[in-house]
This record gives structure tokens, C-alpha cells and sequence, in this order.
């Protein structure tokens, strides 16, 4: 059974579970087989709560719909679609027994850099939910069927000795995971092409800036555009306001902050641009119906 610990090392914060070793075959930092989470790994606690892992999780559907929590945004999962949770991130799983398919997982260490690199391993800005068309979907099953039979090759009866076993699995896995960050980066790529330039560098700027910058003329001045413009932008591209964009990428992050972190509620709303705690108590509970202290309670 895994261990677990929590963030801080005080008191019970949100759980973190490890790499499940005792489930690998020969000590190698990869997994593949059903979708069975419970044996997949922590079987120990409550999968519906809120927690984190310190590892890689790509779920392949044969079922659904599944509804999945990662980072404090609902996905919908359906058959032949993918989740990909990266190492860190908060998730909670449903308590739908829609969880079918096949599910790897793996260590941050298990491959070379230079794969890590090419294949975006800790691409965070990358949609966790894809949806590979019938052509992109059938060479995901034909990789992972083949990794999965060199990981199962692993085993009693093994063909190989364990130092090319495990050459193999990396080079299988390579090859897997190259497929899927050309999903990723393409699924990226296609929302990107639903908004124009204009909403382009404002979602960018955002992302830079949202901790010391909530201002929608700000933003407008600094890039160039009116206000009217960066507003029809945005709707065009999201369906809501700049200043409900900017707000939403704020209380993410102070979500997070919540979730992973035991720093004070005033750091936090330091951290995201409050230095008031009190204006930070009041803007948190406007946008998500819960103050910041009952925000992080439920999580533990």
C-alpha cells in the first residue's frame, strides 16, 4: 500500500500520493494495464476526495460519460477520449463507475530529458482532456496496446533481462507519449485559432501579469487596444467579460494556493494581488460562494 504525506507537514493538508512501486513490474517507474484505480494506486484513501500525485496519469476511455476534477475545472470524459493529470496537480475523482478503458502511469525520472523535453511532460498550459478524431485515436490504441505488451513482457516468463526490458519500455513509452503531446499541442492549437490575436495577447498578459494587474484598461493600454475592442475579443473567444476573465484566473490560482500550500489566508490574498485580507476574503467568497478558510477546510 502507498505511502502518503501532506503538503506543509502540518497538521492534515490536501493528501499527495507517490508512485505506486510495489504495482511496477522489476522496480521500473511505469505502469499499464486496466483501468483499475483502486489497485492502480493509494487504494488506501477515498478517490472522491480532493488529492494530489506525484507522477504521471493518462486515462484512455472505453466508457462514459466520467466527470473528473482536475485543477478545480469539471471535465467531461467520454469513450475514446484521454485525461492526462501531470504530476502536482490537484484532482478528484467521480463517484461514477464510468472508469473503463486503459490507464498509465509513470515516474518523472523514468525518461531521458531530452524525451521529457519533446514530448512536454510538464506542458501545464496543455488542455488535460483530449479528444483524438477516429484516425489519431486508433494509433493512441495501437501504441498503447503495444506498450502494454512489453510491459506485461516484464513479468514471470520474461523474454528479455530486466536492463533491456526496461530500454524497451522507455522507447515504447516514447513513442506513446510523442503521439500524445502531438494531440496536446494540436487541441492547443485549435483553441488557439477560435480567438483572435487581440484575445490572444490578452489571455497571455493575463497569465503573466494577473497577480499584480486586475485591470481591464490596464491591460487595454498595455496592449495597444481599446477598451470596446479587448471586450468584443474576449466575448468572441470565451463568451464573457475581460474582467470576468482576469477574475477567474485569480481565484484559480488562490485556489490552488488553498489546496497545495499552508500559508496564511492574508499571503494568499497577498500573493494574488489582495494586500487587504479582508478585500480578499470578500472577492474570494463573491466568486466561488465560500470564504477562504471554509474553502481549504472541506479539502482536509
Amino acid at each position: 500500500m502507498a505511502d502518503t504525506h501532506t503538503q506543509g507537514g502540518a497538521g492534515e493538508g490536501i493528501r499527495t500520493f507517490p508512485f505506486p512501486v510495489e504495482h511496477s513490474v522489476g522496480g521500473v517507474g511505469m505502469q499499464v494495464g486496466p483501468m483499475d484505480v483502486g489497485r492502480t494506486w493509494h487504494s488506501d484513501a477515498p478517490l472522491d476526495r480532493v488529492h494530489r500525485i506525484d507522477f504521471h496519469v493518462v486515462m484512455l476511455f472505453d466508457d462514459g460519460p466520467v466527470r473528473h476534477m482536475i485543477d478545480f475545472a469539471e471535465h467531461e470524459a467520454r469513450a475514446g477520449d484521454l485525461l492526462w493529470i501531470r504530476p502536482g496537480q490537484v484532482h478528484r475523482f467521480s463517484r461514477s463507475g464510468g472508469y473503463r478503458g486503459t490507464v498509465l502511469t509513470m515516474q518523472p525520472g523514468f525518461l531521458p530529458r531530452a524525451t521529457v523535453e519533446a514530448t512536454g511532460l510538464y506542458r501545464y498550459d496543455l488542455p488535460p482532456l483530449l479528444r483524438p478524431d477516429a484516425p489519431q485515436l486508433a494509433g493512441l490504441r495501437a501504441a498503447l496496446t503495444y506498450l502494454r505488451g512489453e510491459y506485461d513482457d516484464g513479468g514471470a516468463g520474461a523474454t528479455l533481462p530486466l536492463s533491456l526490458h526496461t530500454a524497451v519500455l522507455r522507447h515504447s513509452l516514447t513513442a506513446f507519449l510523442l503521439r500524445l503531446a502531438h494531440l496536446a499541442a494540436s487541441s492547443e492549437e485549435a483553441a488557439r485559432r477560435q480567438g483572435d490575436t487581440t484575445f490572444t495577447l490578452f489571455r497571455d498578459a493575463v497569465e503573466r501579469d494577473f497577480a499584480t494587474n486586475h485591470s481591464v484598461s490596464a491591460y487595454a493600454d498595455a496592449l495597444g487596444y481599446s477598451r470596446r475592442t479587448l471586450v468584443r475579443a474576449v466575448r468572441a473567444a470565451t463568451g464573457e467579460t475581460p474582467k470576468g476573465f482576469i477574475d477567474k484566473r485569480v481565484v484559480l490560482e488562490a485556489k490552488r494556493l488553498l489546496a497545495h500550500t499552508d500559508l496564511p489566508i492574508g499571503r494568499v490574498g497577498a500573493a494574488v494581488g489582495f494586500p487587504d485580507p479582508a478585500n480578499f476574503s470578500k472577492f474570494f467568497q463573491l466568486h466561488t460562494g465560500s470564504t477562504p478558510v471554509a474553502f481549504r477546510a472541506e479539502l482536509r
